[in-house]
């Protein structure tokens, strides 16, 4: 495959960085699983890409290179974000930059340096994993994590994911129920899952 078809790392970062908000729209899913949750929808062919978020305030780019984002002075609640980048026709999209960034426990955005903020490339499965904490809630938004999610030839999305059974869910007008993760308890970890539907055949 020719150097020509394929974005390097830099420049899919270099991409991204120049990516602005991008609207938020309105739509209604269909609650579907045992425990009443709305789940991360099910890819089937001809799946519609996964909703646009508003990017925010507090996004800065090139943040570091790494899954694991703990520090060691914490005591908050281990969260594991875990799921599959594909295509509509729910194909496995390899080496998709999944870029996240979030508040800390107390519901702080770190806006000097890179504390909650992290990017990893989807492997080729198109996987992806990062091990954060439980972000907390601040002014009127409830309780989100922030994700840009690039391929090659692909736009970048730009979207927010959410916890089910969160109070602000119902008040916060950012929230969209198809943006939902899958959480299931795990000892000291709450595990979520979410899976990027991009605009790729």
């Amino acid at each position: 495959m020719s150097a020509n078809k394929i974005l390097t790392r830099r420049s899919m970062l270099g991409s991204a960085v120049a990516v602005g908000g991008l609207s938020i729209t309105s739509r209604i899913s269909s609650r579907a699983s045992a425990q009443g949750l709305v789940p991360t929808p099910e890819c089937r062919d001809s799946s519609d890409p996964t909703p646009e978020g508003g990017e925010g305030p507090f996004y800065i780019p090139r943040s570091p290179e790494r899954s694991d984002l703990i520090e060691t002075s914490s005591n908050a609640r281990i969260v594991e974000l875990q799921g599959l980048v594909l295509s509509r026709s729910c194909r496995p999209v390899a080496n998709a930059l999944l870029d996240l960034w979030q508040a800390d426990e107390h519901g702080v955005y770190d806006n000097l340096g890179f504390r909650y903020r992290a990017h990893i490339f989807s492997d080729e499965q198109g996987n992806y994993r990062f091990r954060t904490v439980l972000p907390g809630l601040y002014e009127t938004r409830t309780r989100h994590f922030h994700m840009k999610v690039l391929a090659p030839k692909s736009s970048v999305l730009t979207t927010q994911l959410y916890f089910p059974d969160e109070q602000r869910n119902r008040y916060d007008l950012a929230y969209m129920p198809e943006l939902l993760m899958r959480v299931s308890e795990k000892p000291h970890v709450l595990t979520t899952r979410f899976d990027f539907v991009l605009d790729l055949v």
